[in-house]
């Protein structure tokens, strides 16, 4: 079985976890719980009766980061066409365990039923994640 879906909107990194110095409790930042939530409803959108999958997996995640603004003609083609890779944040094995951590639990057991992954940072038009999980 195969999911293949696509998260549009600003790409954000899984974020250290924090400390309330009062309660000494550790917690999620909210930036993160929040996207990891829009990863579940894109997903439960796409597949509302999904099933949760229980074999090895294989992962895809394209991250296509917006094109800056003051960029050339020319620099954005070469962008687009993937001559020239993204260096800016988030990291990419942030935004690879943000988009895991959606979906475990949800869209798979476990995570680690995952046996490959592959993960890439492109240009794109408008930023989005573009996520494909297979069992194999």
């Amino acid at each position: 079985m195969t999911y293949e879906f696509e998260v549009i909107g600003d790409i954000v990194g899984k974020e250290r976890p924090r400390v309330n110095t009062y309660t000494y409790m550790v917690y999620t930042p909210n930036r993160t719980k929040e996207y990891e939530k829009l990863i579940q409803q894109y997903f439960k959108i796409k597949y509302p009766n999904h099933e949760t999958l229980l074999g090895r997996l294989s992962v895809e995640i394209i991250a296509y980061m917006k094109i800056p603004k003051n960029t050339s003609k020319k620099k954005s083609n070469e962008m687009i066409e993937g001559n020239i890779s993204p260096t800016k944040k988030p990291d990419i094995d942030n935004i690879t365990k943000s988009v895991l951590d959606a979906m475990n639990k949800f869209v798979f057991k476990d995570d680690n039923q995952i046996s490959k992954l592959a993960v890439e940072k492109r240009y794109g038009e408008t930023e989005k994640v573009y996520i494909k999980v297979e069992e194999y």
